[in-house]
């Protein structure tokens, strides 16, 4: 392989790896929304009603259910709220095994929660025309917050499809998140250089296993800069030096992202001594083919 040039290579990195299912899982959504979409209906009753108080302290008696819906219509994933104003504070239980809806003082309690968080008035006024709808919107939104977490995984999921797409199988010949005691127990590989002399269990987010050669894979993206990428950058190139002398293993690291435009004079210095180790557009150029042999 011939040698490459760090400046060129740096300037294929992303800004973004974000997939059409990063903005927004709605699968998720509607499975959320169909777990309640009877106690939502249910309280639709509700919408536009002359006297919602009454009308809501009939319909908890009846359908103390329709309870586990209220935190959501507020936007928040609990079975419990706590709110306080002058008249005192107040822990609501929204769990259907903790609460008692037969005695008159508990159902004022949540009819004053809800004057007093505006739900009524949501729903007295038609501010909203069906619940199913609103609960939908606000699902999404709550979905929405999920991104980082989705985001933490997408370079691993891109990592992953150019494995398949290689010819691995997973479980067969490439495995996800794998420690490195569980490496050793399955290949009877000593790596004691890496975890200490067994003191550290390392984890890489993939391992493929070909004729002749074990691959430790890490992948990560960084969209911005931060102390963060210095430490990796040093660290894998630490990583990279302990492997060397390992007969029959490599590391191999797959990164993008331009936030390492901050970091790039230590990913410059693990790129120099370095010698697996490639971007998105190296996968798209088919490096896979070339290095899992």
């Amino acid at each position: 392989m011939k040698k490459r040039d760090f400046n060129t290579w740096l300037l294929g990195f992303r800004d973004s790896i974000a997939d059409y299912g990063y903005y927004i899982d709605f699968n998720k959504v509607h499975r959320n929304v169909a777990g309640i979409k009877v106690a939502l209906n249910i309280l639709n009753s509700l919408i536009g009603s002359k006297n919602i108080a009454e009308d809501f302290k009939i319909l908890i008696r009846k359908y103390p259910e329709v309870l586990q819906c209220i935190p959501l219509l507020l936007a928040v994933r609990a079975k419990e709220i706590y709110c306080q104003d002058e008249n005192g504070g107040h822990l609501y239980q929204f769990d259907i095994r903790k609460y008692s809806t037969d005695r008159d003082t508990c159902c004022a309690q949540y009819v004053y929660f809800m004057e007093h968080t505006g739900l009524f008035d949501l729903l007295e006024n038609h501010i909203i025309n069906n619940l199913v709808d609103y609960v939908t919107g606000v699902e999404t939104g709550l979905d929405s917050n999920g991104r980082k977490n989705r985001g933490g995984h997408l370079m691993e999921n891109v990592v992953e499809r150019f494995i398949q797409k290689a010819g691995f199988i997973k479980e067969v010949n490439y495995f996800k998140e794998i420690y490195i005691h569980q490496i050793t127990d399955k290949w009877q590989i000593d790596l004691s250089a890496i975890s200490n002399q067994g003191k550290m269990e390392k984890r890489f987010d993939f391992v493929v296993k070909t004729p002749h050669m074990i691959y430790g894979i890490e992948t990560n993206f960084y969209g911005s800069g931060g102390s963060k990428l210095n430490e990796t950058a040093r660290s894998y190139k630490t990583l990279a030096w302990e492997t060397e002398g390992i007969k029959g293993f490599t590391f191999v690291w797959f990164t993008d992202g331009k936030g390492w435009t901050s970091a790039r004079h230590n990913l410059e210095e693990t790129f120099d001594v370095m010698q697996h180790i490639y971007n998105i557009k190296d996968l798209e150029n088919g490096i896979m083919n070339e290095v899992f042999k």
